[in-house]
């Protein structure tokens, strides 16, 4: 009998193992059933519509945390489906609701079909469509027939569309737009991000911003900061200037926009261009720097455009946005600078488009057709498109091509030459004048050659022959051709520097130095006398 008893326990402990497990087994939604809370109606006819309820005046159904309202319904409790009709409302928690004119809604799946005038809240958005499904389970709804999702200032519309609640991120396809009061934003494909505003686009895009246009095909901006992060065939349109490079960035309250790799910022008011492997530019003080293979072209004074390259060049903008607006251009360190008319070579340089004056630093040279002039500071002066004068200070020097073999020299302490349609009509040398000449015979023969040396000299040209030369009290030497002695043949300081002067608006990307011994000498200027108390 006891065995028989023991044989019953332990037989009923193991059918009811089975039933224990599942009670401790978790629910999930998916398990709870829709329950019909409230309907003034009910109608039921078996076999009818799949056994569907018909219910009708303020029908009232939950499932799984979630309340859904409606004018009337069909409930298929077998199915565990509904089709709710005539001011439809779904609301669950305390952050979304979705309402629209007619519903269906799959318990198993935990999906609400929604159409018709549907909109769905969450939070501070609004989401408007025609046609949306919510998925329950991932907490997203998305539409497929055109929407608008409005959150804050900002409205946003595309063909396709969905929405996360958990995230509160969203993604856009097909005829993108999203606007408010600051600016407009036309693309193919948008992710939004509800919380920090930030908002991605990928394909064609444009982003317009009052007179301002940003055109990327993949990019970030933030709605609130209007701040920009750009990565794709990128350019920016706005004040007068077109900025573009593989990535840039910008920030519209401070003015600052960043580029890097393949830059370009174009001035189409000033007339000038800026290139660098990376560039900044600010278009509220119009100042922008480059480095890395950086170029400046200045196309303002005609047709022929100057080329500028240096390590570094920077440019500074005075009185912007006004009739007397002018830029400076500062470029240092390896300077190289090239024009139809005139090349330069110098270890900086600084160029004003005021007074048309480009000034060279640090062992400067200066070409011009077959001329060439060497000093320790050099001063081109720029009318249109040709040279107007050039201002040489100490250790100064001027070179004339003559033929391979001879150079007319002008060594003194301060040159100045001017020119008259590009053409030099006048040199004026002045303090501890030297010049060595080789006057052109008709047939341009070279047959003999003079030296002078005076305190002041003016040399007048025609033709690109000199014509006479002018000085108060000079000693002159006249000598056959190849019989001067060597010091009256070469002036002290005496290069031809034809193998560093740039040769195209391509060369000048590559520096050449003077060869060892052709320097400038080394001078001490004058300083203030140390104070002593």
């Amino acid at each position: 009998m006891k065995k028989n008893l023991l044989y019953i326990f332990l037989l009923f402990l193991l059918c009811a193992l089975p039933s224990l497990s599942r009670e401790k087994k978790r629910k999930t939604p998916n398990d709870e059933r829709i329950t019909l809370v409230h309907a003034d109606n009910l109608f039921f006819v078996e076999n009818e519509i799949g056994n569907a309820k018909r219910l009708s005046g303020h029908v009232v159904m939950k499932h799984a945390g979630m309340t859904m309202y409606c004018d009337s319904a069909e409930l298929n409790d077998v199915g565990q489906t509904f089709n709710a009709f005539g001011n439809v409302k779904i609301v669950q928690g305390d952050t979304l609701s979705l309402t629209g004119e007619t519903l269906h809604y799959d318990g198993n799946t935990l999906i609400a079909e929604m159409r018709h005038k549907v909109v769905m809240t969450h939070r501070q958005q609004k989401l408007f469509t025609d046609s949306l499904n919510y998925d329950r389970l991932y907490n997203w709804g998305y539409y497929f027939e055109g929407g608008r999702l409005v959150d804050g200032d900002n409205n946003l519309t595309s063909d396709w569309g969905e929405y996360h609640t958990d995230t509160r991120k969203a993604s856009f396809n097909y005829n993108v737009e999203l606007t408010n009061k600051k600016f407009r934003m036309v693309t193919d494909t948008l992710h939004y991000d509800t919380q920090t505003k930030w908002a991605e686009v990928v394909g064609r895009s444009n982003i317009y911003s009052g007179s301002d246009r940003i055109y990327t095909e993949h990019g970030f901006y933030n709605s609130d900061t209007e701040q920009v992060r750009l990565f794709e065939a990128t350019k920016a349109f706005g004040r007068n200037r077109i900025m573009s490079g593989d990535s840039v960035f910008y920030d519209k309250g401070t003015g600052w926009m960043e580029a890097f790799s393949n830059v370009e910022c174009q001035d189409t008011l000033n007339k000038n261009i800026l290139n660098g492997d990376y560039a900044r530019y600010n278009e509220l003080t119009g100042e922008a720097m480059a480095t890395g293979h950086a170029l400046a072209r200045d196309y303002s004074q005609g047709k022929d455009t100057l080329y500028v390259h240096a390590d570094t060049i920077r440019l500074y903008t005075y009185n912007i946005e006004t009739d007397s607006v002018y830029r400076v251009m500062h470029g240092y360190f390896h300077t190289r600078a090239y024009r139809q008319d005139v090349q330069a070579v110098a270890d900086s340089l600084v160029f004003s488009t005021k007074n048309n004056v480009l000034t060279l630093y640090r062992d400067p040279i200066v070409w011009s057709e077959n001329r060439q002039i060497v000093g320790e500071e050099i001063n081109v002066f720029m009318n249109d498109s040709t040279i107007d004068s050039t201002h040489v200070d100490r250790q100064a020097m001027m070179v004339e091509q003559v033929d391979s073999t001879h150079f007319n020299q002008v060594a003194a302490q301060q040159l100045v030459s001017y020119y008259t349609n590009g053409e030099l009509t006048e040199n004026q040398a002045i303090g501890n004048v030297m010049v060595v000449n080789y006057p052109l015979e008709k047939d341009s023969l070279v047959l003999y050659q003079n030296y002078t040396e005076t305190s002041r000299a003016r040399m007048f040209m025609k033709e690109r022959k000199l014509q006479k030369i002018w000085a108060p009290a000079s000693h002159s030497y006249f000598y056959p051709i190849g019989l001067a002695p060597k010091e009256r043949t070469n002036l002290p300081g005496f290069a031809w520097f034809d193998y560093i002067r740039p040769l195209n608006k391509d060369d000048i990307y590559e520096w050449r130095g003077k060869k060892q011994g052709t320097e400038l000498k080394a001078t001490v200027r004058r300083v203030a006398p140390l104070q002593k108390l």
